[in-house]
């Protein structure tokens, strides 16, 4: 049994966890192409920040910088006071395609970062996270008997299934219809606040970036920079009913007004 996300005997929120992730004039360039101007950022512990940008402006590099999957051209990136230099040992990342093991049923998939990472004792924590997320029932179904949302939200317990202290999101939600997008969305923000995960999801929706985070940060076209921090204000757990809301709708303007400014979109 689960509440608000935790084992059976736990109770509230974890609070935040890990540390700070830090940015100091990161730049990225293959060959010829700088994929990523400098650029600084800072994410805090425990907190939800959504990146969101036009294609190709350098997002989802950004994040596997972070994450360590690749090495910045030049700047800094640390977790605390220690130096990125490979990949991070801490953090559950989960991508447009869910990566499921086909040949493995949904409780094998989860439970497979404990037997990659020599982790005992971790089935209750996997049973506990397939009931947060509504698929308890399919512990012995295959990948290909799940639907796509079926499918994103095991991938979504595997990754947190070791506790990471962040969480990685590379437009999850992408390939979704837009009734199990919003779903997804309203699962994301409150297992985000009830594990307590640091948490980076990039996206190409504004809704869905505002939804979903503390905060929104706004990039630009390539190279890759940011052109607006937005601190997102709404209190936790969020209805869908919010994205109504004027001050909803004022932040998704002043977002679509950077990408106007710069040629993005038009309207």
């Amino acid at each position: 049994m689960t509440v608000g996300g935790q084992l059976a005997g736990e109770s509230g929120s974890r609070g935040p966890t890990g540390a700070p992730i830090l940015l100091r004039k990161v730049e990225k360039v293959y060959g010829a192409i700088q994929a990523l101007a400098p650029l600084s950022a800072e994410l805090r512990p425990g907190e939800a920040v959504s990146i969101v940008g036009p294609s190709g402006c350098g997002k989802s590099t950004l994040m596997r910088l972070i994450a360590g999957l690749e090495p910045p051209t030049r700047g800094d990136i640390r977790v605390g006071t220690t130096t990125v230099n490979g990949p991070l040992t801490n953090v559950g990342i989960v991508f447009q395609r869910d990566l499921l093991l086909e040949w493995r049923d949904v409780l094998g998939n989860v439970l497979l970062p404990a037997e990659i990472k020599g982790l005992a004792g971790l089935e209750p924590r996997a049973r506990a996270l397939l009931q947060e997320f509504d698929v308890a029932g399919f512990t012995g179904a295959y990948p290909w008997q799940l639907s796509g949302g079926m499918r994103q939200r095991v991938a979504i317990a595997r990754a947190l299934l070791t506790r990471p202290a962040q969480l990685f999101l590379d437009e999850p939600f992408s390939a979704l219809d837009a009734l199990t997008r919003d779903q997804m969305n309203v699962l994301l923000q409150r297992v985000q606040t009830s594990e307590g995960v640091t948490t980076l999801l990039i996206t190409h929706s504004i809704s869905e970036a505002i939804f979903c985070a503390d905060r929104v940060l706004v990039m630009s076209g390539r190279p890759g920079s940011i052109m607006d921090d937005i601190v997102v204000p709404f209190a936790r757990p969020r209805r869908l009913a919010l994205r109504e809301t004027p001050e909803f709708t004022a932040i998704g303007r002043r977002i679509r007004e950077h990408f106007e400014k710069a040629g993005v979109l038009v309207g």
